[in-house]
């Protein structure tokens, strides 16, 4: 397993932007798939980005697409969401998980590391 840390999180108005980044620590996300999701309160989490190993393949959920933009720096073990244009529905806690395998899965059991996520609450 990979250890992954959060950060960037925070309150921001609506329509405003912020970039979230994610951190592998003692081990790095090498040949990994890596994906953001989201937990808002009451609710189940929920897919919101996915990236390839070569950050060559991306896919998003619909309600982000156009929105928010996932990438990744793998010198710097680092994956970013970056955020724009937010919403108060997108208000949730984040988390970042790194897959088994290189590719893009929007299914949270494909993933076995993860985060402890990073509080995003966008007030309208």
């Amino acid at each position: 397993q990979v250890r992954l840390v959060e950060a960037g999180g925070g309150l921001v108005q609506a329509g405003g932007s912020l970039r979230l980044s994610c951190a592998a620590s003692e081990r790095t996300f090498s040949n990994r798939g890596v994906g953001w999701f989201r937990q808002a309160p009451g609710k189940e989490r929920e897919f919101v980005a996915a990236i390839s190993w070569s950050g060559g393949a991306t896919t998003y959920a619909d309600s982000v697409k156009g929105r928010f933009t996932i990438s990744r720096d793998n010198a710097r073990n680092t994956v970013y969401l970056q955020m724009n244009s937010l919403k108060p529905e997108d208000t949730a806690v984040y988390y970042c998980a790194a897959n088994r395998a290189d590719g893009v899965f929007t299914i949270a059991r494909h993933y076995d590391s993860w985060g402890r996520g990073t509080q995003v609450t966008v007030s309208s």
